[in-house]
């Protein structure tokens, strides 16, 4: 599935990532069937599945869109290179997202889970709420997505730094093109949320995968095309332009599409429904905070955007690439853990139970911890390799791609501090609470803000994207120390003892597991060029790593770990 923890992310927004989650369904009837005969009811037949083959299922889905993701973004490279038309592309790609996520995305993704919970408790399953909810949301969608594409020059102006080299006007006609995305990302969103509140997750988790095919395609239908993207007599009937931009909108459009057929056979039938109820009130307060929250973001990402429109051409491109690569980890380890749980905790959160969802979060934050934190460790040694490797096929140059991988090293560090920031958001979001997430992102971009700025000051135009990753890291780093805090002052003891335990052992884990790749990176000869070279690092340097990393855990024998690798033996034993 490819999908985050449903949340406004600060930096890069991709909506149909945040929406594809679980949501645990209300229970109908009596847990026991009674026996017509007098005798012992029988017992509960049913057993929820365990949380690791839930999670590894999710992980299957997840990581072919993101390996189908990505894909696409090296190819993009590839057919029109790392600088100024990449970069216009990728500033007018976010534009959908960022307006879709101050529309409600970031509402839908963070408070419908537990109210669609709460909902099933009504006599008529929900299906009143449900119909109100895509009523007005499709209406606002609507004539949200009319304006936008209107206001395409002043987005335009707001997010790219005219005063560099980059170029305001083929943005514009790119966003003209991409800006339709907005209503079909809502209607993949809304679509989502009832799919899965049926317990119908297949679709939603593929959905994305026949999207990111839609752009493959189109990409190599630019890349044949004759001649290139002309930075400077900018046209929106320039041929390369009109294709990548309708193909890439057709692939949002299929995405949303293609969850009506197994909507309808689900027996949903939507009807117009208007006016404001109980749950719809409770929504609409809840919501307010939300906006808040993708609001003072969407501050800390326009700086961020400008600041990088203000250095070297292909700064944006580099930075889009680099934080792709930061959060595939993520995506595919730590969303299908996270999903997997959220349905748990909403559960925990909607009974007073918390107890429970400490648990919960106490364990989520442990197998986060044992998994993810060797993988950043590995990508500090391999970073400048893995940039190196992919993109610099086609039009792409060593020096822009060296520049993507070291982004990428100097960052990485704050892989595990994103997924706790991430976690304890949707913590928040479970107990009903917006107003929290919401203020803790105001402290993370008052603490954001004068570091971006600091970085043209202080570095090279061509090295600016590297502060401007460091600094995104620190955030996270800032963020996930503040939520801890402030998780512990709303629910007391959250066991943080045994999660600084496994911290620690995880920690000398990945020490050993980057001095060792280190050393393999010394056995490389210089003589195979810089290409071959990054390969043979990259390959050498990450199998290394991670077999000492995983391999010192378990000679400690992690419990967190314990999950992982027995659904790993029984896959080898399938063999």
């Amino acid at each position: 599935m490819n999908s985050r923890w449903p949340v406004a992310d600060p930096d890069v927004m991709r909506p149909y990532d945040a929406l594809a989650t679980q949501v645990m369904p209300a229970l109908k009837g009596p847990l026991v069937k009674p026996r017509p005969d007098g005798e012992a009811p029988e017992e509960a037949p049913a057993k929820a599945p365990s949380l690791a083959k839930a999670s590894g299922r999710m992980a299957i889905a997840s990581l072919i869109s993101r390996i189908t993701g990505f894909l696409w973004k090296l190819l993009l490279v590839g057919a029109i290179g790392q600088g100024i038309a990449n970069d216009s592309f990728n500033v007018a790609n976010t534009m959908p997202n960022i307006i879709f996520e101050l529309l409600m995305g970031g509402v839908l993704a963070s408070v419908v889970v537990p109210l669609l919970v709460r909902s099933q408790d009504e006599p008529d399953g929900g299906a009143a709420y449900t119909q109100r909810l895509i009523t007005v949301a499709f209406s606002l969608l609507l004539v949200g997505t009319v304006v936008a594409v209107i206001a395409a020059p002043a987005f335009t102006s707001l997010y790219v730094d005219s005063s560099g080299k980059a170029s305001p006007a083929l943005t514009t006609a790119f966003a003209y093109l991409l800006l339709p995305e907005i209503f079909f990302y809502g209607v993949f969103a809304l679509l989502s949320a009832v799919l899965n509140a049926k317990q119908i997750f297949g679709p939603t988790a593929w959905a994305p995968v026949i999207n990111n095919l839609v752009v493959i395609f189109t990409i190599l239908v630019v890349w044949i095309m004759p001649g290139d993207i002309d930075t400077g007599h900018v046209s929106i009937t320039d041929p390369k332009v009109l294709t990548l931009g309708i193909g890439v909108t057709g692939g949002i459009v299929a995405q949303a599409l293609l969850l009506i057929p197994p909507l309808l056979r689900s027996g949903f039938r939507f009807k117009w429904r208007w006016g404001i109820d109980k749950q719809m009130k409770e929504f609409g307060g809840l919501a307010l905070w939300i906006l808040g929250y993708v609001a003072v973001s969407q501050i800390g990402y326009t700086i961020n955007t400008r600041v990088l429109t203000s250095g070297s051409p292909g700064g944006v491109t580099a930075y889009s690439n680099a934080w792709l690569l930061f959060q595939l980890p993520y995506g595919v380890i730590g969303v299908s853990l996270l999903t997997a749980i959220m349905p748990r905790m909403s559960r925990a959160a909607a009974d007073g139970d918390h107890k429970k969802l400490i648990g919960d979060l106490s364990y989520a934050s442990r197998i986060s911890t044992v998994m993810l934190v060797p993988i950043s460790a590995v990508m500090t040694v391999v970073g400048g390799s893995i940039g190196i490797a992919l993109f610099t096929f086609g039009k792409g140059t060593v020096e822009t791609a060296e520049r993507l991988g070291d982004a990428l090293a100097i960052s990485a560090f704050a892989l595990l501090p994103y997924a706790l920031v991430m976690l304890q958001m949707r913590v928040f979001y479970a107990m009903k609470d917006a107003r929290t997430p919401t203020l803790i992102m105001i402290v993370m971009t008052l603490v954001k803000v004068p570091l971006l700025y600091l970085c043209p000051v202080l570095l090279s135009p061509d090295n600016v994207v590297l502060g401007v990753m460091m600094v995104n890291a620190l955030t996270f780093v800032v963020g996930a120390i503040l939520g801890q805090v402030w998780l512990w002052v709303t629910l007391g003891n959250l066991r943080s003892k045994r999660v600084i335990g496994v911290i620690l052992f995880t920690v000398v884990a990945s020490v050993l597991g980057v001095a060792a790749a280190w050393v393999a990176g010394k056995l490389v000869p210089d003589f195979f060029g810089p290409r071959l070279g990054a390969w043979a690092k990259l390959l050498l340097q990450s199998v290394v790593g991670i077999v000492v990393s995983f391999g010192v855990l378990m000679a400690l024998k992690v419990e967190e770990l314990q999950p992982a690798t027995s659904r790993f033996t029984r896959l080898i034993k399938r063999r």
